[in-house]
């Protein structure tokens, strides 16, 4: 019996991650105890105490509330935990996998780049969540290499959804001297800058290019549909279940933190920029 705490059942990007759990499962005839959070600390908390105590012979957590150490006291070699997308910062004790954030922002910038963009603007997701900073510092670091100086005022914080992507992309497309190109830190946050470019009279790809991050279904029901970096997000569940299954047999096994690749995925958002 494998406990999996998750913040949403419903959300597309967790759901994606949850099929790859319960496709290993299903190889590996094992039980699932799903749980969800709710992006709530405490309950997550409580959840996983509750798990521990002989409920479960292990967890996955997706998505963490909790900090490193919180997580090493509930942690045993009898009862072991693996982190699915950590949002924080995790130390060497605790097992996790993940996606290299920072290659995947890479990409997008390159892509960008490549088409002639040097003004290029940026949504970001929370400050703080390791996604967020890892694209960032991939966001900032392209710009560098391009000889293009980093202009605060071209990148604005939001949070995983439309409709703040929405706002915050509507600040980019206000400024005096707009963006040619937005990196959005999300596919939620892509759609929501493809609405606010809408609603000014925007056209994408025409006027603005527009790339996400994770190539959930948003990206092929919007149109045009969304260019992206591609997270594989069924195989974060597949190889969670797998490492947590390897250390219910060996403890000590190594590796403990593996982090998958990810891909540009080129569609009808993002084309040169537009000459005047």
């Amino acid at each position: 019996m494998i406990g999996v705490l998750v913040p949403l059942i419903y959300d597309l990007y967790f759901s994606a991650i949850l099929a790859g759990v319960a496709e290993a499962a299903y190889d590996h005839d094992l039980r699932l105890l799903l749980s969800p959070t709710q992006h709530d600390h405490a309950r997550e908390a409580s959840v996983l105490e509750r798990l521990t105590r002989d409920v479960t012979d292990g967890a996955l957590i997706v998505l963490p509330e909790e900090s490193s150490p919180e997580l090493a006291r509930v942690m045993s070699d009898a009862h072991p935990i693996v982190i699915v997308d950590p949002l924080l910062p995790l130390d060497d004790r605790v097992p996790s996998v993940a996606v290299d954030h920072r290659a995947g922002a890479d990409d997008a910038m390159r892509h960008l780049l490549e088409l002639g963009h040097r003004r290029i603007g940026a949504v970001t997701g929370p400050p703080g969540w390791v996604a967020t900073e890892a694209r960032r510092t991939g966001y900032r670091a392209a710009l560098a290499r391009a000889g293009i100086a980093f202009d605060p005022v071209l990148e604005v914080a939001s949070d995983f959804e439309r409709a703040a992507g929405a706002s915050a992309a509507a600040m980019l497309l206000s400024l005096p001297e707009p963006p040619t190109a937005i990196f959005a830190f999300n596919d939620a946050i892509a759609v929501g800058t493809m609405r606010a470019a809408h609603e000014r009279g925007v056209r994408v790809p025409e006027d603005l290019s527009v790339i996400g991050y994770d190539d959930i279904a948003y990206a092929t029901m919007v149109g045009p549909m969304l260019t992206t970096v591609r997270q594989p997000l069924g195989d974060l569940g597949r190889t969670a279940v797998n490492l947590l299954l390897r250390l219910l047999e060996r403890p000590s096994s190594q590796p403990r933190q593996i982090e998958l690749s990810t891909r540009l995925v080129v569609r009808d958002t993002t084309a040169p920029p537009r000459r005047t």
